[in-house]
């Protein structure tokens, strides 16, 4: 009696069938296994920026809306919380704390998503041509683009975007079959998570409503139409409802915001010079050719060549069909795919959208030109006339996946910068001066390569963000070692290999005819932070906390002077919220929370040289009514240390505390509180006292003596009210705080003060009577 015989009969048959699909599975389990070794493979700089998207919209919607609020700028907010958040549960769930672990989880998560679109690209091609070695020729071709393959471990959009964009277009198929409401709604949902992650997701949505508007014209029956009307209404509220659902910024008002979403995402505020053959190009407004030419460079020629066969197929097909063409399953099936990739270049050749890193921005066209290359496959191997024929057609197509993987191992662990041979690999004029050739997997080497130089000892590198970003993934014995520094004491730097000009060059990553990073051992020069830090402290600090902070009014700068303090500082994220005279200065969303925030790191400012952490940051030039600033913790965004003070000259408020301490408060409550009748103003004072009691605005009511004297808006109430935000009229300084708030000028009879939370109440008052003349 066989193996598979002695199984119960509902497990022999869930083996047969998985025995049916061996060769699949054993495929995918390699990917797997190589997938885990690549895992630790570097960082790219968008990886922190990504784990703070999923963590602040996480934290706001479990009501926290602080992080959200001022640890994203305002485009940021609409990036794909329905990816980036379930991430940060997992990493809860696994308890990661350590940035290795961390990262390494993201990118085995973000790599096993792009082999799930592959599995689902065999799924698809089985049901599509019933043939499971044309099907697991589709699940290699997918998963075998060397620049797609070598970001899936680390790209946070693009490719959970394609994996996403091929899992919709494998269910849209079975829905197309079954015609069932759920699917419909299931397929909405699928929609609505493109279009969280991308705005170019709606592509999706649009194509199956058009292929079902089509349908509905041809078809006859009021019943047909209906059901047609029906599934058409199903799919567009689900994807409406999963789109809002997963997008937290929309929620508050989301029919202004959802237009805000789209005028945002659709010309992305990004612009910068970008070289596309041989031409210095503006982001902002490329030619219109720019992703089409990407595209046909960096794709396997045999790819290229098969999905232009399978464009003839379709048409073929259609032209002998010819109104009959959505009748069938198959062919309104086909018709998505020519529409889903066809238009996204039209689009944005049309709106002239903003793009950037070559073709990036439209991996998820992968998905339906793959297909399109297996259909293009199966064509020809139907016109062959004889088993031999078909053979030698199957070879051919192995040998180009085979080629493939073989380029892709002889580049590696540089396979994203592949190029075909559209372009001169080996000629004089060298790629990079014809083609961007950024890789950050170069700096990720050559940061590994330059530790191996120098096994025992710590080393100081010009900061870079690639090669900070690079140490995020290192074991911490060699994160210990590697030392961010500035241009006077950096003993080494890693220089993209077009701006190569040091004197001694140690190392240098190179592909093709390219040098895309190299390694310099540099004379350090003099270092400005020296000075800064002397002009600095020869004054008193503005506060105190983890950092001594300075204010430097004459050229608008914020200095941050720690010491003793060691070279390895922390990584850990600086805030700056900067609190305006007037709101006229903000934008966006910035006016919402009446302050802008200025996140950096301390290795882009700052220096760390002879026992001294020194920082220095220039303020905006609008005029300035206080500053809030620390550092969050890296790992949940919490901060570890903050300060906050007004802008102004500080001694009034310590001349303030100064007189308090030596009368007795009018009023006691959480904070002590003073009356000067002569300069008509409230004094509050908190010892000890933390930045966090002062978080909540105040309040203060006031009963005159006359009711006339009211403000005409204030008489029908009997009183007068009006609050203050404690940063725009307080300081923080040495555990004490001081805060003033002036009174009106005519007689008051009684007052009442004190703290509220919005939406929820009062958290402490006091009152005060006044006596009579």
């Amino acid at each position: 009696m066989s193996a598979l015989g002695s199984l119960p009969p509902s497990m022999r048959g869930a083996v047969a069938a998985l025995l049916r699909h061996r060769f699949a599975l054993i495929a995918l389990a390699a990917f797997m296994m190589v997938g885990i070794v690549l895992s630790d493979d570097g960082t790219n700089p968008d990886d922190e920026l990504a784990r703070l998207i999923g963590l602040a919209n996480l934290e706001y919607v479990l009501g926290d809306e602080e992080l959200f609020a001022d640890g994203l700028s305002p485009e940021l907010k609409f990036y794909g919380s329905a990816i980036l958040s379930p991430l940060i549960l997992v990493e809860r769930m696994l308890n990661a704390v350590d940035s290795r672990h961390i990262f390494i989880s993201r990118h085995l998560l973000f790599h096993f998503l792009f082999l799930i679109g592959g599995l689902s690209a065999y799924l698809l091609a089985t049901r599509l041509f019933n043939n499971k070695l044309l099907a697991l020729f589709a699940m290699l071709l997918f998963l075998l683009h060397p620049r797609l393959y070598a970001s899936s471990f680390g790209s946070t959009y693009d490719i959970p975007f394609l994996s996403m964009f091929m899992i919709s277009l494998s269910l849209s198929y079975r829905v197309f079959q079954k015609d069932a409401l759920w699917g419909y709604a299931l397929l909405g949902i699928c929609a609505g998570i493109l279009m969280n992650i991308r705005i170019i997701g709606i592509v999706f949505l649009g194509g199956v409503l058009a292929v079902q508007a089509i349908r509905l014209l041809i078809v006859s029956g009021n019943e047909q139409r209906d059901r047609i009307l029906l599934g058409g209404a199903v799919f567009v509220l689900s994807s409406g409802l999963a789109a809002y659902a997963t997008l937290p910024y929309l929620w508050p008002e989301p029919a202004l915001r959802v237009i805000d979403w789209w005028a945002t995402m659709s010309q992305f505020p990004k612009e910068a010079q970008e070289l596309f053959r041989g031409q210095e190009i503006s982001t902002a407004s490329p030619p219109i050719e720019y992703r089409l030419v990407w595209f046909s460079i960096t794709t396997p020629p045999f790819a290229l060549l098969l999905g232009f066969f399978g464009g003839v197929a379709f048409i073929w097909r259609g032209a002998a069909l010819k109104t009959r063409v959505l009748h069938g399953v198959g062919l309104r099936f086909w018709s998505l795919i020519i529409v889903c990739f066809a238009i996204p270049f039209v689009a944005v050749a049309l709106l002239s959208t903003t793009a950037y890193g070559g073709w990036r921005h439209m991996y998820f066209i992968w998905a339906p030109f793959s297909l399109l290359s297996v259909l293009g496959l199966y064509w020809l191997l139907d016109r062959m006339p004889n088993r031999r024929l078909r053979i030698l057609t199957y070879g051919v197509a192995g040998a180009g996946l085979a080629a493939t993987a073989t380029a892709m191992s002889l580049l590696y662990p540089f396979h994203g910068f592949h190029f075909n041979f559209l372009v001169d690999r080996a000629g004089p004029e060298p790629i990079a001066t014809q083609y961007r050739t950024n890789s950050w997997k170069g700096i990720n080497v050559a940061v590994e390569t330059l530790l191996g130089m120098r096994p025992m000892s710590q080393i100081s590198v010009l900061h870079n963000r690639g090669a900070a970003g690079s140490r995020l993934m290192l074991p911490e014995r060699d994160r210990n070692r590697l030392i961010f520094a500035n241009q006077g004491t950096a003993k080494f730097a890693i220089e993209r290999g077009s701006a190569i000009r040091s004197q001694e060059t140690l190392y240098t990553a190179s592909v093709y005819n390219s040098a895309l990073w190299a390694v310099i051992e540099r004379a350090p020069g003099k270092n400005p932070y020296a000075a800064i830090h002397a002009a600095a402290v020869s004054g008193e600090p503005i506060a105190r906390s983890e950092y001594d902070i300075y204010l430097n009014r004459a050229d608008r700068s914020l200095i941050y002077v720690k010491e003793p303090c060691s070279a390895s500082v922390s990584r850990d994220e600086f805030f700056l919220l900067i609190f305006p005279q007037s709101e006229e200065f903000l934008t966006g969303q910035e006016r919402e929370f009446g302050r802008s925030n200025v996140p950096f790191l301390f290795h882009h400012f700052g220096a760390a040289f002879d026992g001294k952490c020194v920082v220095e940051i220039e303020l905006p030039s609008y005029d300035i009514a206080a500053i809030r600033t620390g550092q969050a913790r890296t790992v949940d965004g919490d901060p570890r240390w903050e300060a906050a003070f007004p802008y102004q000259d500080p001694s009034i408020y310590r001349a303030a505390y100064d007189a308090a301490a030596l009368a007795t408060p009018d009023a006691r409550a959480a904070f002590n509180i003073y009356l000067s009748e002569d300069e008509a103003t409230l004094t509050y004072v908190r010892e000890p006292c933390a930045p966090s009691d002062v978080e909540n605005p105040f309040f203060i009511h006031i009963a005159p003596e006359r009711e006339s004297d009211l403000p005409t808006e204030r008489k029908q109430y009997g009183f007068d009210n009006w609050g203050f935000d404690f940063l725009l009229h307080g300081i923080v300084f040495d555990g004490k705080c001081v805060a003033e708030a002036p009174l009106p000028n005519y007689p008051i009879a009684s007052l009442r003060t004190g703290q509220f939370i919005r939406g929820e109440g009062e958290v402490w008052e006091a009152t005060h009577s006044f006596e009579s003349p």
